[in-house]
């Protein structure tokens, strides 16, 4: 595997490739990669014939300077899991090489940003994300791009942003990946203290709780509050919970189409996301999450399980 940090030697390197009319496929990542990533890198070694891992902290996405700080790092280990799985070129720039002096250009995606995680943490959070992606897009020129269905909304802000803009990129989510007892997994996971890792599984039990009611009909404000009991019985107060339209991240109307159980919390001083997708019938839809071994999200009775 090749590393690479500057942006020219990047471009110069992929070249060849795209001469030779290889498929070449990006998985942008912030580090600290754990088997949700690595799912999505052997997604790309399937699809694609040269793989890009980008690894970069972008620091503007941050609205909290402590977050910033404590976000987990570890270079080496990253490097040696991606090289495990044949990984051509990891691309590592530093704050410098993406935002040089003078760097002033930032990109609005309005409307499904300012919801949620828009109202929560700012809007700013999301401007930040749709500029540096639109960066490694142009920067790495792939085929297809590869995200994780955990960070929802980031997809959908991704997708308006690749089909607003014409970029010839296909945008490839896959599926969660969890641990045995439900949790998604998240590089924030190992920040947290022991008592808060034992409670972060009531989110992804909260999202059940809401698609099992949702299943058997019941009115939104009712699917909520079966989510809310879960989340209170853990003593976790969350900064929203709510069943949107995955394309807008708005809540979803009654009358049917695609839904999307969402839900943050913060666990001490860390934040967690995640979410349920669910059918025209407020089921589970489908597989809603790899699992990182056996990894059965844990399910209320009478709830659905994934088909």
């Amino acid at each position: 595997m090749i590393v690479v940090r500057e942006i020219a030697r990047l471009r110069g390197e992929l070249a060849p490739h795209r001469r030779a009319a290889r498929a070449i496929g990006l998985v942008p990542t912030m580090g600290a990669l754990h088997e949700g990533h690595l799912s999505l890198v052997r997604r790309a070694r399937e699809l694609d014939d040269v793989v890009v891992v980008s690894l970069f902290v972008n620091p503007t996405q941050f609205d909290d300077p402590d977050d910033l700080r404590a976000y987990p790092r570890n270079e080496r280990r990253d490097r040696e899991l991606l090289e495990r799985l044949g990984v051509e070129y990891l691309f590592a720039p530093d704050a410098r090489e993406m935002y040089p002096g003078g760097f002033s250009t930032t990109i609005h995606v309005s409307g499904v940003s300012e919801p949620l995680e828009g109202a929560v943490r700012g809007v700013g959070h999301f401007d930040a994300v749709a500029t540096v992606v639109a960066k490694l897009l142009n920067i790495v020129a792939p085929h297809r791009a590869y995200f994780g269905a955990k960070d929802a909304q980031q997809v959908a802000v991704i997708k308006r942003l690749v089909r607003d803009l014409d970029m010839p990129v296909g945008i490839e989510v896959c599926p969660t990946v969890r641990e045995d007892d439900g949790l998604a997994l998240s590089s924030r996971n190992q920040l947290l203290a022991d008592a808060d890792r034992a409670r972060a599984p009531a989110l992804s039990r909260a999202l059940v709780a809401v698609a099992a009611a949702a299943g058997q009909g019941r009115a939104r404000e009712q699917a909520l509050a079966a989510g809310l009991a879960q989340l209170e019985s853990a003593g976790i107060q969350p900064d929203y919970l709510e069943i949107v339209d995955p394309s807008t991240m708005k809540p979803a109307p009654p009358d049917g189409g695609e839904r999307l159980a969402v839900v943050a919390a913060r666990l001490g001083g860390v934040r967690l996301i995640d979410n349920l997708a669910l059918d025209e019938r407020g089921q589970s839809h489908g597989p809603a999450s790899a699992r990182s071994t056996r990894n059965a999200m844990a399910t209320p009775a009478g709830a659905p399980t994934d088909r």
